[in-house]
């Protein structure tokens, strides 16, 4: 193969199709709490050391390292720790802009999810804010992720222990 000389200008931009096929194997504690999803409930595993809960569920904590042995059971609701307004499109979601997404920290829950907030408008969401999930309707859940559809606000107070520490 011969080469040329290279290039007199940098190269600063190459479009190229790319196919990266994989298959996911969600392993027995994944895999137990997408089978919960599918009956609207969200588990997460608690720190056998620190009592920590975390949504979804771990083997070991990435905090103590310690193992995670109980599964246990978080409420679908929860309180918005913080958030971002998305102005920009993201390529295969079909969002009206301005969206929230948000880290929604589950009652029963110690470390916080990623979720997107509809419902209301931007303006209104605020750390704190008290969500609850909307769920697909009960044939269509499959015990994945999107069975979730998003998180709207609940009709609860926030209330005066916010912000906490996590």
């Amino acid at each position: 193969m011969k080469f040329s000389a290279p290039p007199q200008e940098p190269v600063k931009y190459v479009e190229s199709l790319v196919w990266l096929p994989y298959h996911y194997v969600a392993g027995d504690y994944r895999a137990v709490y997408l089978r919960a999803l599918k009956d609207k409930k969200i588990l997460g595993s608690r720190c056998d050391k620190t009592g920590r809960v975390f949504v979804p569920p771990v083997i070991n904590s990435p905090e103590s390292f310690a193992p995670c042995s109980e599964l246990v059971q978080v409420s679908d609701r929860g309180r918005i720790t913080t958030f971002c307004i998305v102005n920009i499109p993201v390529i295969g979601r079909n969002l009206e802009l301005p969206y929230v997404a948000a880290s929604v920290l589950l009652d029963g829950a110690d470390v916080p999810m990623f979720a997107l907030i509809q419902e209301c408008r931007v303006e209104e969401v605020h750390m704190g804010m008290r969500v609850e999930a909307v769920w697909k309707p009960d044939d269509q859940r499959q015990g994945d992720h999107e069975d979730i559809l998003y998180f709207r606000p609940s009709q609860e107070p926030a209330s005066g222990d916010w912000p906490r520490p996590l």
